[in-house]
């Protein structure tokens, strides 16, 4: 059992390592002078003072494009699972099916859709807006799925029927039963939207503009033009980023469950 218990050790930590030194070497590469040499040219800062110079406008975009997507997916998303679960018809399982569509559908594909859809609108069209719905389109489906497999599993709809045999009304039902009781839901699917809004790539690719570039573009830009301490600086100002929006998200979490748990007791 125990060269079992090594052999499992020892392969976790080469798929850790597998994952985790790319990430490692590259934020290493925006701190030194010179990539090509390594450390021994030197720690610097000036390779991410130099991308915050150039992107800054690109990274505040897409911190206001994570926290608007989540906002809309919570919105909708949440209400959409609840729908679907009430609803016991066999028709729920289509819409469900639509819902998950943008995942199936290349990023690049609903992308062109929304452009022949709407890209007339030329205030609409030059406008952040329109990268979010296509933000919202991707994202939504793992906001819908994790919420309605909670609801699933802790039976909200009994739940709902013993609050309304003590007088709940509908919005009381729906705001002090259900979504104290899928907190653990809402939070993966938050987690989910936040870290996928802000790496997208391809659909944010054919919808933005030289106004409306995120990151993801940003960096794709800065990697094309073969400036790796320039790229690997961006990534590291990424990491910065999206690491306290995440630990911020788990936070709030917790203290929701907690407030849950303790206006049960």
């Amino acid at each position: 059992m125990h060269w079992r218990f090594v052999l499992q050790l020892i392969f976790t930590l080469a798929v850790c390592a597998f994952m985790i030194v790319p990430v490692l070497m590259s934020v290493l590469a925006g701190l030194t002078e010179n990539y090509l040499v390594g450390l021994s040219s030197g720690l610097t800062t000036r390779w991410i003072a130099e991308v915050w110079g150039l992107y800054a406008d690109s990274i505040w975009l897409s911190i206001y494009l994570a926290l608007a997507c989540l906002g809309c997916t919570l919105l909708l998303g949440v209400p959409a699972a609840y729908g679907l679960l009430k609803c016991r018809k066999r028709w729920a399982a289509i819409i469900e099916e639509l819902l998950l569509m943008p995942v199936a559908i290349p990023g690049l594909a609903t992308a062109l859709a929304l452009l022949l859809a709407y890209g007339q609108f030329h205030g609409f069209r030059g406008s952040w807006l329109f990268i979010l719905v296509g933000h919202v389109l991707f994202t939504l489906p793992f906001m819908i799925r994790p919420v309605l497999a909670v609801m699933q599993a802790i039976d909200v709809v009994r739940l709902e029927e013993a609050a309304s045999s003590l007088g709940a009304g509908a919005i009381q039902r729906f705001f002090t039963v259900i979504l104290p009781n899928c907190t653990s839901g809402i939070l993966a699917g938050a987690l989910m939207v936040i870290t996928l809004s802000v790496g997208e790539f391809n659909i944010t690719w054919m919808l933005h503009t030289p106004l409306t570039k995120t990151l993801p573009v940003g960096l794709a830009d800065s990697y094309a033009s073969m400036r790796l301490e320039i790229g690997s600086a961006y990534t590291l100002i990424f990491l910065l980023m999206i690491l306290p929006l995440l630990t911020l998200i788990q936070w709030f979490g917790q203290w929701a469950a907690r407030r849950a748990s303790r206006s049960v007791q």
